[in-house]
């Protein structure tokens, strides 16, 4: 007999509370003291926005700020490419010699130690650097190849998920009334999971934005990330434009989740109302 809805226990709740103030806490101390009129961190002296403009006016900071956020958004868009097509062989081609490998291949950073992903890349870059002369010397591309290699496989996960719910029926009709594989991929099937490609991208633009420990094995002198640039101060002591700068990242991501989530509700909206469309047919 169905009593309807369960209910939530007091318990859930409480549990639910405990986990959010563990999460959001940290960063709500951290945006309200960003706006600290002390030097040290952990006194309150009154409200003062005079970090930011330090922040501003530090070009190292900017510098980095503005080369990971381009590095990221490079990252993100490759990964993005490669992780469509991985996913698509994996889902749609069942069986092709060399597959289990080939997944393995795919699959194996979201296991690896990050350690031993940037020892191998360097390792990798300085031999061919004295075998065929490429790449002199490790800057911003050795980065952005390190991370394609390793995001690529979260954006993978995500795809082959969105392809492996999609209705295949679909594209076998529109290849019935005419349609060739291209035409089918562009018109059917890349819309259907556009909002996995989406959180995709988002996913590895975080991913490759927040790396440190990567970065740091193939990274250069002139190639200096804000991840990097923001552990090198820290250990020097915690500054109040730390906390200016994580207010602002913040603001950032939270924007970008939010247009990223109103992106795919709109999608998820109307392909129900397309449905509703057909069959009301």
């Amino acid at each position: 007999m169905n009593n309807g809805p369960a209910r939530i226990s007091k318990f859930s709740y409480a549990a639910l509370i405990v986990g959010f103030i563990f999460l959001y806490a940290p960063m709500l101390s951290l945006v309200i003291y960003s706006f600290n009129e002390s030097r040290l961190v952990t006194v309150w002296a009154g409200f003062s926005t005079k970090w930011y403009g330090e922040l501003f006016n530090d070009q190292q900071i900017m510098q980095a700020a503005w080369r990971s956020l381009q590095l990221a958004a490079f990252t993100a868009t490759a990964s993005t490419i490669l992780g469509t097509l991985s996913a698509i062989v994996i889902v749609r081609f069942k069986r092709f010699r060399g597959r289990t490998a080939f997944t393995a291949m795919i699959t194996a950073p979201l296991v690896m130690p990050e350690v031993i992903t940037g020892l191998s890349l360097l390792l990798l870059f300085v031999s061919l650097g004295q075998w065929i002369g490429w790449p002199e010397g490790r800057g911003m591309h050795t980065i952005w190849i390190a991370h394609v290699t390793f995001t690529v496989a979260f954006v993978n996960v995500v795809i082959s998920s969105r392809l492996q719910e999609m209705d295949i029926s679909l594209e076998e009709a529109a290849m019935d009334l005419g349609a060739n594989r291209v035409k089918t991929f562009f018109t059917i099937t890349l819309p259907i999971i556009s909002p996995a490609l989406i959180s995709g991208w988002l996913l590895a633009f975080t991913l490759s934005l927040d790396d440190l420990v990567v970065a740091s094995f193939v990274s250069g002198p002139s190639s200096t990330t804000l991840p990097m640039v923001v552990f090198s101060s820290v250990r020097l002591g915690l500054s109040p434009k730390i906390n200016a700068l994580a207010t602002i990242l913040i603001s950032l991501v939270s924007i970008a989740a939010f247009i990223g989530w109103w992106l795919m509700w709109r999608k998820e909206r109307q392909r129900l109302r397309d449905i509703q469309d057909i069959t009301s047919i």
